[in-house]
């Protein structure tokens, strides 16, 4: 007799973002596509908690600092997709994006946001590797003899 196995799938989770500001943020080659609206604090990455995607303590730090900056940490709800890069650069474009989501919401954000450079690109991108190194800039070792 045949054992059937089904395979439950954990539901999408349907979050309601009407009435929400939209932006793009990017860093290395990461995209964020963030939706931000008035809420209770919950930050979601790709369908999950930021806290379950997001590993790293310093990446969750980096997160939350741009609603620390305004001295409203939990007043906010935030949407986001990402894709590309590693774990990073994903958090840079996600802080980058909340931060323009955050000035078109109310525009006293601004001074505050870009005195930290939060809604400036950060351009940082890795170097190529040039023929004839064995890097970008590291040459392969020299031999006299």
């Amino acid at each position: 007799m045949e054992n059937t196995q089904t395979l439950t799938k954990s539901p999408k989770l349907k979050l309601d973002f009407k009435d929400s500001k939209y932006a793009t943020g990017r860093r290395k080659t990461s995209i964020a596509k963030v939706w931000l609206k008035k809420g209770s604090g919950k930050i979601y990455v790709n369908g999950k908690l930021f806290t379950d995607y997001f590993s790293s303590d310093n990446h969750k730090m980096q997160i939350v600092r741009p609603f620390e900056l305004i001295n409203q940490p939990t007043d906010y709800d935030v949407r986001c997709n990402v894709k590309g890069g590693g774990p990073t650069g994903q958090a840079g474009a996600m802080v980058h994006g909340i931060s323009k989501a955050l000035v078109l919401f109310d525009q006293n954000f601004k001074t505050t946001l870009k005195s930290e450079k939060l809604t400036t690109r950060d351009s940082r991108a890795v170097e190529r590797k040039k023929p004839g190194r064995k890097k970008a800039r590291r040459s392969f070792q020299f031999s006299k003899r």
